[in-house]
């Protein structure tokens, strides 16, 4: 996938998830979006419902494994096991998003925004196919198997449930993230962030920030129960395959 002329072959459906049956252009004229993107008001009461249920057995069926995370974290760097962090949400609002802490205490955030002005303005930082920091020093042993299994992210359940959050959405942006794009993915705002989404189950840590944007508008020009349900078909597999951030 390149950053120019990109076509996304949106795979929806259960039965066969990566047979392309929907073609969309993420570089079509935008339409007004209503706050819950195109979808209508039952399929967003649906979804709502699908969110609460699945993160609720969520954190219940995984509460013992991801207190055994927190233990190892605790035992293996200087630190509290959860990372709190401001991302933007919904309508632009920020929200506190949680994440299993995986970088050392008082790490500067300078070297990914300088990786992210790069990606914007064109240029390539892909290093052996990821576009993530290359060994970054700041990440711990721990933390960096963390996030390729996406284990990491398992605390955004209590997001979801709280309605920062959906299942399945745009990647949640820092806030100076947010202020760095382009004025034309603003859409990305029409709905709220996912835990899992196109970019999550497309190569993630492979897919450079400008396609990131382009397939959060994908989503939420396409979005569609469907859709929703076959990225969650999805999402499982890949991260078996550690297609996490790197």
């Amino acid at each position: 996938m390149t950053s120019t002329a990109l076509k996304i072959l949106l795979s929806i459906g259960l039965a066969q998830p990566r047979r392309p049956t929907r073609m969309v252009r993420a570089d079509c004229p935008p339409e007004p979006l209503t706050p819950g993107g195109r979808r209508p008001r039952w399929e967003r009461s649906v979804l709502r419902g699908i969110d609460v249920v699945g993160a609720a057995v969520g954190l219940a069926v995984l509460a013992a494994p991801m207190l055994i995370v927190a233990g190892i974290i605790r035992l293996t760097s200087r630190g509290p096991a959860l990372f709190r962090q401001r991302r933007v949400g919904q309508g632009r609002k920020p929200f506190t998003l949680y994440k299993f802490r995986t970088m050392r205490l008082g790490c500067s955030e300078e070297p990914l925004r300088e990786m992210i002005a790069r990606e914007l303005r064109g240029e390539d930082t892909s290093a052996d196919g990821s576009f993530k920091l290359d060994r970054d020093p700041r990440i711990t042993a721990v933390g960096s198997w963390l996030r390729r299994t996406s284990l990491d992210e398992l605390p955004q359940l209590l997001n979801v449930l709280r309605g920062d959050m959906a299942l399945v959405g745009p990647r949640p942006c820092l806030e100076w993230e947010a202020a760095m794009f382009p004025p034309e993915f603003d859409e990305r705002s029409a709905v709220k962030p996912g835990l899992t989404g196109l970019w999550q189950v497309n190569g993630r840590s492979t897919v450079g920030t400008l396609d990131m944007l382009r397939l959060d508008l994908v989503y939420v020009r396409s979005c569609s129960l469907r859709t929703d349900l076959g990225i969650l078909a999805r999402t499982l597999p890949s991260m078996l395959r550690g297609d996490g951030a790197r």
